[in-house]
């Protein structure tokens, strides 16, 4: 008996090959309408820029397609790939540094030492608020006062 591993069996998806062929096909329908209306009296340079994306689309849409079929028959070799390339290191001095303690606009947050402009303002909020208070509501009903029996 023979020891050689047989190879995966084939799958085939016709649900999903006619899913990407139908995309693909959209795309590239959208594609000759926005060359259309890039060639009409109307067109602008955007449709232009359109009429070339919807094709790239397409294309990326096969690619996505054998990206899938081809992780999905050796997942090792896909695993071999991503350990092979690891992840990148950021350069120093790409990223801006984090702000410290010692910064000031970090003391400023942490600073629990109270405000006296801030102070001031919020006492002149609750004068401001002060007669809405004391006010009946809309909502409520009139208040009438005793009669007097004299």
């Amino acid at each position: 008996m023979d020891q050689t591993p047989e190879p995966a069996p084939q799958r085939h998806r016709p649900a999903l090959i006619a899913l990407v062929v139908l995309a693909a096909c959209a795309c590239l329908a959208l594609g000759w309408w926005q060359w259309g209306r890039y060639e009409s009296a109307s067109g602008t340079a955007q449709n232009l820029g359109y009429a070339l994306q919807w094709p790239a689309f397409a294309v990326a849409i096969f690619w996505a397609y054998r990206r899938f079929v081809v992780m999905e028959e050796d997942p090792d070799v896909v695993e071999a790939e991503r350990a092979r390339n690891g992840p990148k290191e950021i350069p120093e001095g790409l990223l801006p540094e984090r702000p410290s303690a010692a910064d000031p606009t970090v003391a400023a947050l942490s600073d629990d030492t109270p405000d006296p402009a801030l102070t001031e303002y919020n006492r002149y909020l609750a004068e401001l608020d002060a007669p809405s208070q004391t006010s009946p509501s809309p909502t409520s009903p009139p208040q009438t006062s005793p009669k007097d029996p004299s």
